[in-house]
């Protein structure tokens, strides 16, 4: 039996995001052994993470636009010399400046090369299954903390922290450069004619596109839903240490919410499929909204692993969902331009929540209003998403497809 080209195409995106994504991540892994060692301070080091948000989703959108003209396979090898590069110069960095360039900026724009690339990729490969296609691919870069970021705690427990950042650099170039030769632009659509008009807008540009009601819909949504659970994600460890949580149980609710975000992926995929995709994204923002607000009453370990199973499989499921309303609205000649742009948007939403939730604790000293302000922030986004105009109809996206 032989297997649809598409499906390749999302393991390879699903084993390039988990190796991009855990590397940038495994950051968390280093900080305490890094710290002892060099004499940095925490939050400088942690910094380099800020940076990497910054230049992930700055990065993305001329990566996006560089897959719309040489396609996905040059921008994803790239981004897979450019991880290993920056991993192992940042290995030997001798200054906190240098490592934070270095990690923070290199690390970040290899990851940009891959994370919305793919996305935007695996989208023109599937007409009926996307959402679920999408999810997969999502779903591999979900479980990047349960793979590279205990692989990197063996490395230094094993060795220093040195030659595990530089042993997680090989092993990214190993794994990574091969991957990336199985990655293609998806093939046009049987009967789609280049240059063919459909009510005035099949040869729309990607400027057009960028200014049109259906973008600023989908990255305003994106904006709030990525604001409203980065700062519960970031801080809900802290808090559950405030509540008198030991600080090793408090660490395995941020695995139990990673856990369920990949359950979260497939579910919602194939209900977006089945269902109707923004249909599914308003449901899936508004429990979302519900759990983050859920945690200003949550104070026993429990309490924090169920309503980290409902937060974790709500925010894991809808993240997938953004890249297939963008692709039900635009062409796929200009999807990686729209994709990245709309990761740029969402990654500025991703670095305000931490700073934020930082600034309620030390102006109230308590985690309170992070969580009542992120469950405001959700029923936003959930209201933001109710106006998203209708889809095109399905001849006219395919006749786009051109």
């Amino acid at each position: 039996m032989k297997i649809y080209y598409g499906w390749i195409v999302v393991a390879a995106g699903a084993v390039m995001g988990c190796v991009a994504m855990g590397a940038m991540f495994s950051l968390a892994v280093f900080l305490q052994p890094m710290s002892e060692a060099t004499g940095w301070s925490r939050t400088g080091i942690s910094s380099a993470m800020t940076l990497d948000f910054l230049a992930m989703g700055i990065s993305a959108f001329g990566w996006g636009a560089l897959t719309d003209r040489f396609g996905p396979r040059f921008v994803v090898l790239a981004g897979a010399v450019l991880l290993g590069l920056g991993l192992a110069l940042a290995s030997r960095a001798t200054g906190l400046l240098e490592f934070q360039i270095v990690y923070g900026v290199i690390v970040g724009i290899a990851a940009g090369a891959i994370v919305a690339p793919m996305m935007a990729t695996t989208t023109g490969w599937f007409e009926k299954n996307r959402s679920l296609a999408v999810s997969l691919v999502s779903a591999g870069m979900g479980v990047a903390p349960l793979t590279v970021s205990p692989f990197a705690s063996w490395l230094i427990s094993a060795y220093d922290w040195r030659t595990a950042q530089l042993s997680i650099a090989i092993f990214a170039w190993v794994l990574l450069i091969p991957t990336a030769f199985l990655v293609r632009r998806a093939p046009a659509v049987p009967g789609a004619r280049p240059g063919v008009a459909v009510a005035g807008d099949s040869g729309i540009t990607a400027g057009r596109a960028l200014r049109s009601p259906q973008f600023i819909v989908l990255a305003a949504t994106y904006f709030a839903c990525c604001a409203m659970h980065s700062g519960p994600i970031f801080h809900t460890v802290s808090y559950a240490m405030a509540c008198g949580i030991p600080p090793i149980a408090a660490v395995t609710i941020y695995s139990v919410e990673g856990l369920a975000g990949l359950g979260g992926r497939i579910v919602f995929g194939l209900a977006g499929d089945r269902f109707g995709v923004k249909l599914v994204l308003v449901i899936g923002l508004m429990i979302q909204a519900v759990a983050a607000g859920a945690y200003f009453f949550t104070r026993e370990l429990g309490e924090f692993y169920g309503v980290a199973i409902i937060f974790g499989a709500a925010y894991g499921g809808v993240m997938p969902l953004y890249s297939v309303i963008a692709r039900e609205y635009f062409p796929m000649r200009i999807m990686g331009t729209m994709i990245g742009a709309a990761s740029l948007v969402a990654s500025l939403g991703m670095a305000l929540g931490p700073a934020l939730g930082g600034w309620v604790f030390d102006r109230f000293g308590t985690y309170g209003w992070l969580y009542i302000g992120s469950f405001a922030v959700g029923l936003g986004a959930a209201a933001i998403a109710l106006a998203f105009p209708p889809f095109p109809s399905a001849k006219r996206r395919v006749l786009q497809t051109a």
